[in-house]
């Protein structure tokens, strides 16, 4: 499988700002990538930093001005299965900022507490959280969490990933949230997704169904939007004044929604 992704952001910096991206894919990737960013047209030296699970992070410090970033990779076949350590499993099955699956017990035995199979726990869940919300542009805000999203019944990908991983730790399940690029995703976006630990592996649980789960391609990994924004303003002022964002796959496959797969 040959997929081709690629992404550019400008910003406006109003104040000197530190920043950091969260664009490029994961380590474990064969891939032909470039990472560049530029201020007013000039370059921009910039670093990057391991975080885990494979994230790639890249920082730099920019003066004000308008700064582009732009990141391109071809990635020729698969990476490997995710793994998982002990502690791992303790972590994802903890609530979290945006996933407060405590807040959640109750919903959680209320609609699943008959189901006693992981892999039917994680269909469940995914078709509830899709038929519960409505997909809508715009309708939330970045400080929203799974509760939040529960009670307005609408939201963007983020929030439906949000409310399955809460759902799916309430009932005893590690779950986490994946930064994806998404062959095949339309209008095209950076893509958010749940991961559940099941039957030995992380499964993606994609409750929009709105791109196959055998084509995505992992760019971040964590608790939940706090550990995976695609960029954070850590010092200064930055807005967002354009991005593009494309993935494709020279093959984009059907997704069995009843088949557990992973990020590969």
């Amino acid at each position: 499988m040959k997929r081709d992704v690629s992404a550019r952001i400008v910003l406006n910096v109003a104040e000197p700002a530190d920043l950091v991206f969260a664009i490029a894919v994961a380590a474990g990737y064969r891939a032909d990538e470039s990472f560049t960013a530029s201020l007013d047209g000039r370059p921009v030296e910039h670093r990057e930093l391991p975080d885990a699970h494979g994230t790639r992070l890249h920082r730099l410090t920019s003066g004000t001005g308008e700064i582009v970033v732009e990141y391109t990779a071809s990635i020729d076949g698969r990476a490997a299965p995710a793994p998982a350590s002990e502690t791992d499993l303790l972590v994802y099955t903890r609530p979290s900022r945006y996933a407060e699956s405590d807040s959640l017990l109750p919903t959680a035995a209320a609609e699943f507490g008959g189901i006693t199979r992981p892999a039917e726990i994680l269909a469940a869940v995914s078709s509830w959280v899709g038929t519960r919300l409505a997909y809508v542009s715009g309708s939330s805000l970045p400080t929203d969490g799974a509760l939040r999203t529960l009670l307005a019944r609408q939201g963007v990908c983020r929030d439906y990933a949000h409310l399955s991983v809460a759902l799916l730790r309430a009932l005893g399940i590690p779950a986490r949230l994946a930064a994806v690029y998404a062959p095949g995703l339309s209008p095209m976006d950076f893509h958010a997704v749940a991961e559940a630990w099941v039957d030995g592996r992380w499964c993606a649980v994609d409750a929009t169904t709105l791109a196959p789960r055998g084509s995505l391609v992992r760019i971040a990994t964590g608790r939940d939007a706090a550990d995976t924004a695609f960029l954070n303003v850590m010092s200064g002022r930055a807005d967002v004044v354009g991005m593009t964002v494309s993935a494709v796959v020279d093959d984009l496959p059907a997704d069995d929604l009843h088949r557990l797969v992973s990020i590969t």
